[in-house]
């Protein structure tokens, strides 16, 4: 019998520190310093006007808030305003992405409509009084100069424009989205907020508020025309009806002949990953005890919801077992797992204030760091949008930024929702960039497509690949069976992206159970991605694609492949050169070069249009000996198509290199290789500006190296770099075959 080869380790030793390239000459300008004064000065007025129009206990401190948008030209974190806002008086406290008809532009012909950022800036009434005096007295050629001849637009942030939408009539719950001052006492704005809300009427729960970055999400409560007036609140980013929790969607049975299954006699293959399923409970009488390590409740007033039992007991069994087939053996678990109930009977009455209360208690179990793997397959009945980011992501995202936690989320039930309003889109937190979103396949054979149910793509920029993976969570002509409510092993038949969720999780702890410690979380996200399959399926319906059934071809290296795994740390502003293994002698013939890179990254959420703190710009140089005269370096080959990540504005500009998730594949011949590296450096932007004091984040990459005529690949590049990689052994035994 051939022996397996299992992932080659240690990539990380074949990394290096590099000298960054010169930094090429700035752009052209659009307009003049001139040009840009004399169309700004009648909005700088208008936008002092309409802030003294507002009473002043709407304008806390004497502050104001207006709108700056950038010329689509300039939306690069090097062209964000610092030395003008600073020098007026003014801060950013937030961005969004918003579409715009410039002026002007730097391309060629008629300006047409794109995407740009717009940031939120706050100051004191006088200093927006003070803006038109000031564009008489800057030096031409200064930065505040250049500054100014970046920006397309400026005006006030009316009170109509925060309010998202009222709902319905008799919506009277809504969430606040409240911008804090980055430097100052948090508690300022919502003391004053709080007591503005009650003189126009309007209930504040301040208790279960959440602050995220410089966001206070908050929930509120109040008739339609007083949170009109509540709108006019200066430091109110967004108003929008309470959404309620998604529903648990159980496929309605009717009564009849039972079906059964076998569960196995054996342990879980591993006692160590830490795995916790946060649902609806579970009910008094399962089978699962075995295989559960705890089960807690958050709120211990709180009775169960009945629905929410039977939902948590199938989404913990495709966990355990994945889809059990009718009258068959259960797959054997690969760990144990403990069960939260974070959702309860509280959650279904008519007061959606529950939707807070329930976010606190994943907070809690995010915030233990008692667990390398999560799952959610709950959360609210949302679809994402491009403008703001909501309190779930924006939270979940925050505690998962270290990238010791793996967490699958559930993309939502609404892909049969009308596409072009954005009611079919991915729903809120399954936008998160840290987590992994999990879409549903109709099938686990290779002829798999999108379940019709499953919601479908783009997410928000960055994170513009959404959801993330497919794996299998059932339809009408194939169910996906789980256990049901009863001491013995009896089956329900279930479908929706619930049970994709935890499924794609259990491929996770599959491999940390079989490879052990050495594969961080981090790598094991970027394997999965890196093995998924999108067929000829739309990436916006699929993401990177669905996840192979058979474990053992994640992490294993059939004949004429080698696959290495590299994990490490990234600092700010610097540059790091990976090489590529290969044999001592080089490849001939065809070729087949797959990477995959992930890192874990801060967040800013009241930033929209700079959500991560972290980019990589990473450039693949297939060959050391061509190297263009004059230059330090040798030549680069596009291997990451941008086009996957943004538009052609958003490329031009940098929004692609803010993407958490970056996997390409190319075809060459073997011998246009010689000494083949990647470049990565690390940017590191806060609040959509240069960062200083950034973190070093965490990262890891995945390379295989395709081969098909040279069958013994693997064992030449160990035997090249034997002082340096090994091949990551498994931690148990295992049985013949994995799944």
């Amino acid at each position: 019998m051939s022996q397996t080869n299992f992932l080659i380790g240690r990539g990380e030793l074949l990394t290096n520190d590099i000298k960054g390239p010169k930094r090429k000459p700035g752009k052209a300008e659009v307009y003049t310093f001139q040009e840009a004064a004399r169309r700004l000065a009648p909005q700088f007025s208008e936008t002092a006007e309409a802030l003294d129009t507002l009473p002043s206990d709407a304008c806390p401190g004497d502050f104001g808030v207006a709108r700056l948008t950038m010329n689509p030209s300039y939306i690069a974190r090097s062209f964000f305003p610092v030395a003008m806002l600073r020098t007026v008086g003014l801060e950013s406290v937030g961005s969004r992405t918003v579409k715009v008809m410039p002026d002007g532009w730097t391309k060629k012909g008629a300006p047409q409509e794109c995407t740009t950022t717009e940031l939120f800036v706050a100051g004191k009434r006088q200093a927006f009084r003070n803006l038109n005096g000031w564009t008489q007295q800057v030096e031409l050629e200064s930065d505040e100069a250049l500054d100014l001849a970046h920006i397309e637009r400026f005006s006030a942030f009316a009170p109509e424009q925060r309010i998202a939408t009222y709902g319905g009539k008799k919506d009277r719950f809504f969430e606040v989205g409240i911008h804090l001052l980055p430097d100052e006492n948090r508690l300022f704005v919502q003391r004053a907020f709080a007591k503005y809300a009650k003189g126009v009427e309007v209930k504040v729960h301040s208790d279960l508020g959440f602050t995220a970055g410089n966001l206070w999400f908050v929930p509120v409560e109040g008739k339609h025309s007083n949170i009109e007036r509540l709108a006019e609140f200066v430091f109110v980013r967004v108003i929008r009806p309470m959404p309620k929790l998604r529903g648990m969607r159980p496929v309605p049975r009717t009564g009849g002949v039972s079906v059964g299954c076998r569960l196995p006699t054996e342990q879980p293959l591993s006692s160590e990953p830490k795995v916790a399923i946060l649902d609806g409970g579970l009910p008094k009488h399962h089978a699962i005890g075995p295989w559960l390590r705890s089960y807690r409740v958050l709120d211990e007033d709180a009775a169960d919801d009945p629905e929410g039992l039977e939902h948590g007991l199938a989404v913990t069994s495709a966990f355990l077992f994945g889809p059990i087939q009718p009258n068959g053996v259960a797959d054997r678990p690969f760990a144990y797992v403990d069960h939260l109930r974070v959702l309860d009977k509280d959650a279904d009455t008519e007061d959606p204030l529950e939707l807070y209360r329930t976010l606190g208690f994943v907070e809690e179990v995010l915030l233990s760091r008692q667990y390398q793997f999560i799952n959610l397959s709950l959360g609210p009945d949302l679809p994402i949008e491009d403008t703001d980011v909501h309190a779930w992501t924006s939270v979940i995202d925050d505690l998962l930024s270290d990238g010791d936690t793996l967490m699958t989320v559930a993309i939502g039930n609404n892909g049969e929702m009308d596409q072009l309003s954005g009611n079919a889109r991915v729903q809120v937190p399954s936008d998160c960039v840290n987590a992994l979103a999990v879409g549903a396949a109709n099938d686990t054979e290779a002829s798999w497509a999108r379940a019709p149910y499953s919601a479908v793509g783009p997410g928000r920029s960055p994170g513009v690949v959404k959801p993330d993976l497919m794996a299998f969570g059932g339809d009408a002509t194939k169910y996906f069976h789980v256990l049901s409510p009863s001491k013995k092993p009896v089956l329900a038949p279930q479908l929706g992206t619930s049970f994709a969720s935890p499924y794609l999780l259990r491929s996770a702890v599959g491999i940390r159970a079989i490879l052990g410690a050495e594969l961080a979380p981090l790598a094991i996200k970027a394997l999965l991605v890196h093995a998924a399959d999108p067929s000829t399926h739309d990436k916006l319906e699929v993401g990177w694609g669905k996840v192979p059934e058979d474990l053992m071809s994640i992490i294993t290296c059939p004949a004429g492949v080698a696959r290495v795994v590299y994990q490490g740390e990234l600092k700010p502003g610097k540059y790091l050169r990976a090489t590529l293994p290969l044999p001592a002698g080089g490849l001939s013939g065809n070729i087949r070069l797959t990477a995959t890179f992930c890192y874990a990254s801060p967040t800013d959420p009241q930033d929209a249009a700079a959500y991560t703190r972290a980019g990589l710009e990473t450039v693949f140089r297939p060959n050391d000996e061509k190297i263009k005269d004059g230059k330090a370096n040798a030549d680069t080959k596009g291997f990451f198509d941008m086009k996957k990540y943004a538009t052609e504005e958003e490329r031009r500009s940098d929004m692609g290199k803010w993407e958490t998730v970056l996997h390409g594949s190319k075809r060459m011949r073997g011998s246009s290789l010689n000494n083949p590296v990647f470049d990565i450096h690390y940017n590191a932007r806060e609040a959509g500006g240069r960062a200083t004091g950034a973190e070093k984040i965490r990262y890891a990459l995945i390379i295989t190296v395709e081969a098909p005529k040279y069958a013994d690949l693997y064992n030449d590049i160990l035997r090249a770099y034997a002082k340096t990689l090994v091949p990551i052994q498994p931690q148990v035994s295992l049985p013949i075959r994995i799944r």
